[in-house]
């Protein structure tokens, strides 16, 4: 047979292992998105929060329409405090501002003062979990301190800073700081023996250690502590600026009080509670996120 013939004989057969080849690769399907299911889940997450809202209002409304009743009701609260309701952003000005401006200048005093108190609680928290004696002696202090009442710690910092911004951030420092440092000691101390000598072998110095183990083993703690050390600071501010003054909400709800301006109080509670739900959803998130993520690693 010649080199021709050969050739020509070879080349269907490849060409037909090539086709089979091809025919047996096999392409993911692409993941489509149920629409319906998504509908579904978000129906059972928000409508059960609208229903019970939609009742509290409607028994709001009949208890207080009446006349000679103390509290206004819903439909007088719209009217009255429409363009707080409506227009959350307006400025006119340096007092006349809406209430979402308001909020963001009290989170902007939450952020300072729960941040020291996060890395100061994380870090004290950590050093009195690793001692036993440490625990033994400062934890009934901490909690007899931790009982203290926000508004209770306010005249000392005014003498102290003579200022009430810095007041009302160290207000929120004294107040949230205590359950990270109590929740971050017990996470410490829970840390399974296995790792710590796991620590010993790899020979890891006390930095290493406090990031390789410490803080991976003890941050559902962490996050709790953080989780209601962020609820409280929220607290707090507004407590302080109802007496320090400034922007704040809490010094709005207070003016509003003395204006007999009720409508925008209720208002102002409302951005109030709303704000202090998102802020611990956030923190309980990130908490989850770095926990799963340390988790996984």
């Amino acid at each position: 047979m010649s080199a021709l013939a050969r050739k020509q004989t070879v080349n269907p057969t490849a060409t037909t292992a090539s086709k089979s080849h091809v025919v047996t690769l096999s392409t993911r399907p692409a993941r489509r998105i149920d629409v319906r299911q998504i509908g579904l889940a978000v129906l059972r997450s928000v409508l059960p929060p609208l229903v019970v809202l939609a009742l509290m209002l409607g028994v709001w409304q009949l208890l207080c329409e009446q006349p000679g009743a103390s509290l206004p009701p819903p439909s007088q609260v719209w009217q009255e405090s429409y363009d707080l309701i409506v227009y959350p952003f307006f400025y006119n000005g340096p007092q006349d501002i809406g209430l979402a401006w308001r909020v963001l200048v009290s989170l902007q005093r939450v952020a300072y003062g729960f941040g020291l108190a996060a890395v100061a609680g994380v870090l004290i928290g950590a050093v009195i979990g690793q001692s036993v004696w440490a625990m033994r002696g400062l934890d009934p202090i901490f909690q007899v301190l931790r009982t203290v009442p926000p508004l209770a710690w306010l005249p000392l910092s005014l003498a102290a800073f003579q200022n009430s911004s810095p007041s009302a951030i160290f207000v929120i420092f004294i107040t949230s700081i205590w359950p990270v440092i109590i929740n971050t000691a017990v996470g410490v101390r829970n840390i399974p023996q296995d790792y710590r000598n796991v620590a010993k072998v790899l020979r890891l110095n006390q930095i290493e250690f406090f990031f390789r183990i410490m803080v991976p083993a003890a941050a559902p703690y962490i996050f709790t502590g953080l989780r209601i050390g962020a609820g409280l600071s929220w607290l707090a501010i507004v407590a302080a600026e109802m007496l320090t003054g400034g922007v704040g909400i809490g010094f709005f709800i207070w003016d509003a009080w003395n204006s007999s301006r009720l409508p925008d109080i209720i208002v102002a509670l409302a951005y109030i509670g709303i704000t202090g739900f998102v802020l611990d959803r956030l923190v309980a998130g990130l908490g989850a996120v770095v926990t799963r993520g340390m988790t996984s690693n």
